[in-house]
């Protein structure tokens, strides 16, 4: 079942997972809703880097932690996760921003935290711009080389578990009007 931000949701859910492309707001919305129904929200970005941006060992140790929690909300991202969460999930809100929109958000969001070096999970801070270039791995990279896999991943998920409700959020007015219809 896909909704989209028109639709009231058939229950209130008490395990959400947000997907998007990196720079789409994931984060922010999923603290929003977290806030909203009063539902503990795991930055998952958090989980997995650790010093140095490595994965951290126990990252899926900590992903089979909070998805056997009985209320969360947390980004529907990494591969090896995905899975753990999806099983136990209620709700899946895919931001399906327009791309042009969410490359200008992790762009400036990627400039903004470098020039500021701002300190990220487990002190790490962005890399020199210049490895928008050089590094394959690349957030603003990662988003263009990635941007289409949702359009096939959600779709798949929503028709393999049944069990889970979808909301497909297109505009930044999507958002707004979904939140908004959120009970408090």
């Amino acid at each position: 079942m896909v909704l989209t931000a028109a639709d009231p949701l058939p229950s209130l859910p008490r395990r959400v997972l947000v997907a998007g492309v990196s720079g789409s707001g994931k984060t922010t919305l999923a603290g929003r809703i977290g806030a909203r129904l009063g539902i503990p929200h795991t930055e998952l970005d958090g989980l997995h880097h650790g010093p140095g941006w490595r994965p951290r060992p126990q990252f899926l140790d900590d992903v089979r932690t909070l998805a056997s929690g009985e209320c969360w909300v947390t980004e529907w991202q990494y591969a090896a996760a995905r899975p753990l969460l999806t099983v136990r999930a209620d709700l899946l809100v895919w931001l399906d921003l327009p791309f042009p929109l969410t490359l200008s958000r992790l762009v400036v969001r990627t400039v903004r935290r470098r020039l500021r070096r701002e300190v990220l999970w487990h002190g790490n801070i962005e890399p020199p711009l210049h490895t928008i270039l050089t590094d394959r791995e690349h957030v603003v990279r990662w988003a263009i080389a990635g941007r289409h896999k949702l359009e096939h991943r959600v779709p798949a998920t929503l028709a393999e578990f049944p069990h889970l409700v979808g909301v497909r959020l297109r505009s930044r007015r999507d958002v707004e009007r979904w939140v908004a219809g959120l009970p408090d």
